[in-house]
């Protein structure tokens, strides 16, 4: 039987570079993106291997930063992909980007899924981020986007940004809700090296307002109806992002393009972070033979991000092992650092901001 899987391409070039984020990106250059264009569909033709896709994400970097005609060659490249018929299909864009043309091209490629990197609304910290835009501009942005029929917009929330306030963050979680997005994906600001964050030796917010900030946004958005599906991510009932689903099942994925990484059979692997070497044609990724006691490892890391947790007799029948025989679960669940309901094995949400320490117990 032919396998479902997922498709992760990556476009590395930005108009600009935010001070925060630590993925590869380059400044936009026509050059180099003409030429990463051309490797990126010698990668496909190489190494796509005919199955059904059921969901396709287009991230970066900025993918809409390229031109209208490079945008156009990109998702023709998609047409490669043989699709399933109920697929997810989200490109990756900025506001600025956001007009009729662009959005022409999408829904005529079948782009069902945007996912647009908002952030703040607040001005002394989109200074910080290195961003520019309004809640004005986003309000005009998402009428366009809703009279050209997307009815599925995931935008990104940024918190525990230095200097943010719990007022700055309601403020924020106000605005986005009147956007009326479909879904939110939340990041607490990690303050990573090669960023400009970093190197300015910009502290980051203290852990316990980092915490209460989490469980502000958690009750802010369960009030208005987001089912918390995932640590992270915040979804109107079945707005789920089916591709993020896909690395907290555990499932198999293609990654396309600098930098991305994929899980096939039982094989992980990343391509080169060197532009330069993906532009001549070598993509020299670094591989990871995977053992079944990895793989099960894995889906536990990944499982347990998801709110609703594992699934015991699903784990059990996909690897022929009880868990309990395999994982210190007696323990966890004695503690409270695990719960079990109705055949599931989850992380408390009271426990869920130490779920990395719980991690580590168990594995």
């Amino acid at each position: 039987m032919t396998k479902m899987r997922s498709v992760y391409i990556h476009i590395p070039f930005c108009k600009s570079i935010c001070s925060y984020c630590d993925f590869c990106k380059v400044f936009y250059y026509e050059k180099w993106a003409h030429e990463y264009l051309l490797r990126l569909k010698d990668e496909i033709e190489d190494f796509y291997q005919n199955d059904e896709i059921k969901s396709i994400y287009i991230g970066g970097g900025t993918p809409s930063a390229l031109s209208l005609k490079e945008i156009e060659f990109l998702l023709e490249l998609t047409k490669k992909l043989k699709k399933s018929l109920n697929l997810e299909f989200t490109f990756e864009c900025n506001l600025d980007d956001i007009n009729e043309d662009f959005l022409k091209i999408l829904k005529q490629y079948q782009v069902n899924r945007l996912s647009i990197g908002i952030q703040t609304f607040q001005k002394h910290l989109l200074k910080l981020l290195g961003r520019n835009h309004t809640y004005e501009d986003a309000f005009e942005k998402m009428k366009i986007i809703r009279s050209f029929g997307f009815h599925n917009v995931n935008l990104d929330l940024i918190y525990a940004i230095p200097s943010e306030t719990k007022k700055d963050l309601m403020n924020d979680l106000k605005l986005f809700l009147k956007l009326k997005p479909d879904h939110i994906s939340t990041y607490s600001l990690m303050i990573e090296p090669h960023t400009l964050l970093f190197s300015k030796s910009i502290k980051p917010i203290d852990e316990c307002i980092d915490s209460e900030m989490y469980k502000i946004i958690y009750k802010f958005l369960k009030k208005k109806k987001y089912v918390h599906y995932e640590i992270s991510n915040f979804a109107l009932l079945n707005r789920e992002s089916i591709h993020n689903l896909t690395y907290w099942n555990n499932e198999e994925y293609y990654g396309f393009g600098v930098s991305s990484s994929g899980y096939l059979e039982n094989i992980r692997y990343t391509n080169t972070k060197n532009l330069l070497k993906y532009l001549k044609g070598n993509i020299d990724p670094v591989r990871e033979i995977l053992s079944k006691q990895d793989i099960m490892d894995n889906e536990m890391m990944v499982g347990l991000r998801k709110r609703k947790g594992i699934c015991v007799q699903e784990f059990q029948e996909k690897y022929h092992v009880i868990l309990e025989d395999v994982y210190p679960i007696k323990p966890l669940l004695k503690n409270g650092d695990l719960k079990l309901k109705n055949g599931y094995l989850f992380i408390p949400f009271e426990k869920v901001y130490v779920s990395n320490e719980i991690l580590l117990k168990m594995i």
